[in-house]
């Protein structure tokens, strides 16, 4: 079957074919009238891909060439949207509200482009709805006396969803609930759903954070299918096993994570030779022993795509049985893994490597804490107690040092984004919030990390079968260009711009000249706006921002999928079973394992990013009155954004300057007094009072302090 669709679609991509009927493509793929009946089965599931679309008159073409376009809608709460095009190389459409034809946010669609203005942004129209995205919605109910409606947590979503009587499972009003949509928007009528799960009184602990798994489709649970097969799942490993693989019980691998990490997936140990070169061994939780292809574990992993880290949880890919028993490297506890090991000279170069099936004793469960102690602030208390270990995490620190100037040199971009933990009470309500200092110990076990993937990816380019590569393509050069002209009026520039490609090493240099500086978390955010985002792909393309050609996801298969299936390919590889039906399997799948996981990897990353906001603005709730300093971090017609020590951002509405009439200069990113020429510009430093802090709406409204509310200097 999938040989006829890609022969119908050879056809249709031809350059002398024209919109034509059933029977004339019969005739033009040579096919005998009686197989009519499968040819018009294969072009109804291609309809209904999207893929490819029939007139009225019945004729069947490709959407690009009656110019129709395929991609997923993203709405605003106005009514309006933008269709984001399936094809990157063409920009977004603007959909006005009266064009978008019941579409709702993410639904998959085709759409007529009706106005093209060279330099414009192109103007278009829904033709067709291909996919709903939106099933299930999550928001408030509102109920009157015969029936209610649901008012959507997800703003993007902006009908309310009509409730008849008898399908509001009884909910009270202002409750939090899950709806069905059973019938989609008309022109001029609500979608229509029925409530099927009632998850409490909006301000009771925890419904915020439920609330905003439900509105992701993250799974919480685990099927009874999947906990019975975890269940089955020996604790202990089997003494033929530990004898078929390389023991490595005898090395002083450790672990180093965070305090709270329970699911301990890399375990490191260096050695250094008498020439100067460096071992370096980082072995890997063989996830992939335990969890089989094709078994439920495996289907659930799948779907989950990778773990889910929230501020007061973690929602696993696999279960605990596994995440944080059998699989989790714990110490002096014999594990399963696989390990790389490196040898590396004083260059940081790997000069030889080999991967292989081990089996680990890890000698220690290290925190960042306690190694960064060790390392820089020589704590005594902590030397007695790990002197045994002491030498190997100087040796750490010593490679990794090596290990990340090396990187730099080829022009590696890393953005040193201050992060903020919110601390939260038992009820889950934000009591704090304090910076994260990224310390040594980090960056060791990252530049481990970094060179096993590197290592592993390269290995598997050159040996060439079927592979799961991270790869970051090459910025769109408009993008970076218009970003180059915002940050000419902050004084800085990126070299070699006008060029038809800008090596990475021009915006390492960006980020090194910005480090320290008020506008450096500005800068580094609307930087990274600007490039694409790092996915999954079979095909190798590279990684632009490390600046290297081979680079995959290897060191995490406890919360990661493609970990886990590139574990499978290079064990399968080592063992000599993967044969030519191996690799056509993986050929015909890995495609859509990629797509897949970058998908929930981005979902993943929006929920818990949509947490943080929440928990932000649930902090300030009391603070309304306290006067802060922060910066300016964007500014727009309608006011400007000013960010806090603690990273939290709210908005200065325009309306609120009351010295003088303000006007956006939307060149040079400022605002400007009509009558004093005051100026508001990007990286400002300004005092700010908190005016409101709203959770339903993640927003968090600020006003300029007024001089007899400033701290004494």
């Amino acid at each position: 079957m999938n040989n006829i669709k890609g022969k119908i679609l050879e056809l249709m991509e031809s350059v002398n074919y024209k919109p034509s009927k059933i029977d004339n493509i019969l005739k033009l793929m040579d096919i005998e009238y009686n197989q009519k009946y499968i040819i018009e089965g294969v072009l109804k599931d291609l309809i209904k891909e999207g893929i490819i679309y029939k007139t009225k008159n019945g004729k069947y073409t490709l959407p690009e060439k009656i110019d129709l376009i395929r991609g997923k809608i993203d709405a605003n709460s106005k009514g309006f949207g933008f269709l984001i095009p399936d094809n990157k190389n063409i920009k977004d459409i603007f959909i006005s509200a009266d064009n978008m034809n019941s579409a709702m946010h993410n639904d998959v669609v085709l759409v007529r482009v009706n106005k093209k203005v060279e330099g414009k942004r192109w103007e278009g129209e829904v033709i067709k709805i291909i996919k709903r995205a939106n099933q299930t919605v999550v928001g408030t109910y509102e109920k009157s006396r015969n029936f209610g409606f649901v008012v959507p947590d997800d703003k993007k979503i902006s009908q309310d969803i009509f409730i008849p009587k008898s399908d509001d499972m009884n909910a009270d009003n202002g409750m939090k609930v899950v709806v069905n949509i059973t019938k989609w928007p008309e022109r001029r009528r609500s979608p229509e759903g029925k409530i099927i799960e009632i998850l409490g009184r909006k301000n009771e602990p925890g419904i915020d954070v439920l609330s905003v798994i439900r509105s992701y489709n993250i799974p919480e649970q685990f099927s009874d299918k999947v906990l019975k097969e975890a269940e089955e799942i020996k604790q202990e490993i089997e003494s033929e096993e530990m004898e078929r693989r390389v023991n490595l019980s005898n090395l002083n691998l450790v672990t180093i994570d965070g305090e709270d990490a329970k699911d301990l997936d890399d375990a490191v140990c260096v050695q250094k030779l008498d020439n100067g070169d460096y071992i370096l061994y980082v072995s890997i939780a063989d996830v992939s022993h335990y969890v089989k292809e094709g078994s439920e574990l495996d289907k659930e992993a799948i779907n989950r795509g990778c773990s889910v880290y929230f501020i007061d949880r973690v929602i696993p890919m696999l279960p605990q049985r596994l995440s944080n028993g059998i699989c989790s490297l714990n110490p002096n506890e014999y594990r399963l893994t696989l390990t790389v090991k490196m040898r590396i000279n004083k260059k940081g170069e790997v000069v030889d490597h080999k991967i292989f099936e081990s089996v680990i004793k890890s000698k220690e469960r290290m925190t960042y804490t306690n190694v960064y102690k060790l390392l820089e602030e020589d704590d005594e208390e902590l030397k007695k107690r790990y002197d045994n270990l002491i030498n190997d995490f100087r040796l750490m620190k010593e490679l990794a040092l090596i290990l990340q100037e090396r990187r730099k040199k080829r022009g590696s971009v890393d953005f040193d984004f201050e992060e903020a933990k919110i601390i939260v009470d038992e009820k889950g309500k934000p009591v704090d919030i304090v910076k994260v200092e990224r310390n040594i110990a980090h960056k060791l076990i990252e530049e481990f990390m970094l060179v096993a993937n590197e290592t592993v990816a390269e290995h598997m380019h050159w040996i060439n079968v079927p592979f799961v590569y991270r790869v970051h393509e090459h910025p769109d050069m408009e993008k970076l260009i218009a970003f180059n002209k915002f940050i000419h009026n902050l004084g800085y520039h990126i070299k070699g711009i006008n060029g038809d490609e800008i090596h990475p090493k021009a915006l390492q240099e960006l980020i090194k000249k910005v480090k320290g500086k008020s506008e450096q978390r500005v800068i580094e955010t609307l930087l990274l706006r600007s490039l694409k985002r790092a996915r999954y792909s079979p095909e190798e393309l590279g990684h632009y921002a490390l600046a290297t050609q081979y680079y995959a996801h290897f060191t995490s298969p406890i919360r990661r999928y493609p970990d886990l299936i590139i574990h499978r390919i290079i064990k399968e590889n080592i063992n000599g079973q993967l044969n030519e039906k191996r690799q056509r399997h993986y050929n015909r799948i890995l495609s859509e394992i990629a797509e897949k996981a970058s998908e929930r990897e981005r979902t993943a990353e929006m929920a818990e990013r949509e947490i943080e906001t929440l928990k932000k603005v649930e902090y300030m709730q009391d603070k309304v009155g306290k006067i802060y300093k922060g910066i300016i971090s964007n500014i727009t017609n309608y006011g400007f954004f000013v960010e806090l020590d603690n990273t939290i951002e709210g908005l200065v509405e325009v309306d609120l300057l009351e010295d003088d009439y303000y006007h956006f200069d939307a060149e040079n990113y400022t605002l400007i007094g009509e009558h004093t020429k005051k100026k508001f510009s990007i990286g400002d430093e300004v005092y700010v009072k908190v005016v409101a802090a709203n959770p339903d709406k993640r927003e968090i409204d600020f006003a300029l302090a007024v001089p007899e509310e400033l701290p004494e200097a």
